[in-house]
């Protein structure tokens, strides 16, 4: 089937693609999709870009992308939660059920998942894929494609306050207003919090951060100290969370400086590197620490809440390609402009 296929680093094409049988085959507990809408991850264009991510390296075609949305079109002989026709966004780990991981519940840490579109798994930009019923989620009827397809991003923002433990009236700090950043701030005012500065390098970024939210206060960081600015508003006591969603080791090594006694950092941006840690700044503040590895047990709650409005994903979504335009889209984000937060693809229907 037609579908993107990088080649190898820099080098993408969309042509027909052999999938294997093993991916085609529908079993029982299996359902077929139509794809709709698929994003584009900071992952993928890394892959694109670098054609590795830490251990994982391209070392064969692989098709891209794992945020996705579309329609069930055939349903296995065991499927009892969905038919043909519903509208659905997809889980892309799928774990080895009988893992240790999986059996204690932190299916995303097993080490067997197949993710897609983490070699040498292959992705769903392509017109239809088999996935499993447990993993595949009906989408409420004011639930958009393109909003399905940001649910996955969004996991990863909920995962993220979940694990902070967010309380009513907390006061959040988010290091990064890329995609994962700004749905960590959605995530964090939904659970609770009752003020979130975002902070970034890009103006842009940082006015699409505003406008989400009369909550959300920008800090522009070639100009202004995060952490001087949230303690001349809390009067030097400092927020009670840091999520660091910028992969930065820069940034990464300042998490404590805005953090208040007793707070808690939630290290979310991948870093392929070991990064400074300041044991003693986290010492003195009986810091805790948490790490996130992608998501589990969230994707329900997320599509909750985009269909109750708890949490509106739409203006994060600024810029959609056709599926003949894929190449480009990857180039333009590749580029990675300033004004664009999530770029999507949609498919032929």
């Amino acid at each position: 089937m037609k579908s993107l296929v990088l080649e190898r680093k820099d080098e993408l094409s969309l042509r027909d693609f052999p999938i294997e049988r093993e991916e085609e085959v529908l079993g029982p507990r299996d359902v077929r999709i139509k794809l709709h809408t698929v994003g584009i991850c900071g992952s993928d264009v890394h892959y694109y870009t670098h054609g590795r991510i830490g251990p994982f390296v391209v070392e064969a075609p692989m098709i891209l992308g794992h945020e996705a949305s579309g329609t069930v079109m055939e349903v296995g002989s065991e499927v009892t939660t969905l038919s043909v026709g519903d509208r659905v966004c997809m889980e892309p780990g799928i774990p080895d059920p009988n893992s240790k991981a999986t059996r204690l519940g932190m299916y995303n840490v097993d080490p067997a998942v197949r993710f897609w579109a983490t070699p040498p798994v292959h992705g769903i930009l392509r017109p239809t894929c088999v996935h499993p019923e447990a993993f595949t989620f009906k989408l409420p009827e004011n639930v958009r494609f393109d909003e399905a397809a940001m649910v996955e991003p969004l996991a990863v923002g909920v995962h993220a306050a979940t694990k902070a433990r967010v309380k009513p009236g907390d006061i959040a700090v988010i290091m990064g207003a890329g995609p994962i950043g700004l749905v960590t701030a959605l995530a964090a005012l939904a659970a609770g919090c009752a003020r979130v500065y975002v902070s970034d390098l890009a103006e842009k970024k940082l006015q699409i951060a505003e406008s989400l939210s009369p909550a959300i206060t920008g800090v522009d960081a070639r100009k202004e100290s995060i952490a001087q600015r949230v303690r001349a508003d809390t009067d030097g006591w400092g927020c009670d969370i840091v999520f660091e969603a910028t992969g930065s080791p820069k940034a990464a090594a300042q998490v404590f400086e805005p953090l208040a006694p007793g707070g808690c950092v939630v290290m979310i941006g991948g870093q392929p590197d070991p990064i400074s840690y300041d044991a003693g700044a986290a010492m003195i503040r009986e810091a805790r620490v948490e790490n996130i590895f992608r998501y589990a047990h969230v994707f329900p709650r997320c599509v909750a809440m985009l269909a109750s409005g708890a949490i509106d994903v739409k203006p994060l979504i600024t810029r959609k390609f056709s599926f003949e335009e894929s190449v480009h889209a990857f180039e333009t984000a590749a580029a990675a402009p300033p004004a664009d937060v999530k770029m999507q693809i949609e498919l032929p229907q």
